[in-house]
């Protein structure tokens, strides 16, 4: 695809937004702010019609409230993540850790904490989304120790088999990969792949554990993707001339 058409792709008029929050002052006050943005939005008060409207509209990033009626953000997350690699980003009244975490562990891509400024929520989508469109120009495909990655399609293969990573998990593993036996921080790390100059650094933490769980043979004794302790992370190809 040329350059052109690339760049109109990520043009926010051609983004649709899932909004699911069953605060209708709330619900107003964002969909306002991603209209403005340019964003097309469709507004789900509950968690099953937010399955609904995911099937059928086809969104292309859903704001997703973790406490709703019927069917709450956490099981809703749960079941998209089933269906399809939508990113999600999770709105919480829950300020603590454990309940981030879980909003993380489900699958979601990012979260934002109640009260929020809506002009950073925006902020947010645009950043998520940034990361989730295919690059089409770009870097060759990666192949380290049975993982073949390829930054077009945005898919990621071990052994053969394919991964089913979310939008995160993707990125935080395409760095890794790229950079084989080279340790970094949390910071380093929530900067080069979130994107972020400060944040929750337990975001990082509940990201490796859940890459762990999708390419270590013993998630809990991990092989490849090593705690340095007191430092961070590193991929390790079992190369050690591998990234220097």
């Amino acid at each position: 695809m040329s350059t052109q058409a690339a760049s109109s792709v990520a043009e926010p008029g051609n983004r649709r937004i899932l909004l699911v929050e069953d605060e209708q002052t709330i619900a107003g006050v964002v969909r306002d702010y991603l209209l403005k943005a340019g964003f097309q939005v469709d507004i789900a008060g509950d968690g099953f019609a937010a399955l609904g409207l995911a099937a059928s509209r086809q969104p292309d990033l859903v704001i997703l409230d973790r406490m709703l009626p019927g069917l709450d953000g956490v099981e809703v997350c749960r079941r998209l993540r089933k269906s399809m690699g939508v990113p999600v980003i999770m709105l919480t009244a829950l300020g603590t850790e454990d309940d981030r975490i879980l909003g993380l562990e489900v699958g979601a891509d990012d979260y934002v904490t109640k009260p929020f400024s809506p002009r950073e929520l925006v902020l947010r989508v645009k950043s998520v989304l940034r990361r989730s469109i295919k690059e089409y120009t770009p870097e060759p495909p990666v192949e380290v120790s049975g993982f073949v990655l390829d930054p077009a399609s945005r898919t990621v293969t071990h052994h053969g088999a394919p991964l089913a990573l979310t939008v995160r998990e993707f990125d935080l593993l395409a760095f890794l990969l790229r950079r084989p036996n080279q340790v970094f921080s949390r910071e380093e790390l929530i900067k080069a792949v979130w994107g972020w100059d400060f944040g929750d650094l337990s975001t990082v933490t509940v990201h490796v554990r859940r890459l762990r769980e999708k390419i270590e043979d013993n998630p809990t004794r991990p092989e490849l993707l090593k705690t340095v302790w007191g430092v961070g992370y590193r991929f390790d190809s079992g190369d050690s001339h591998a990234g220097k």
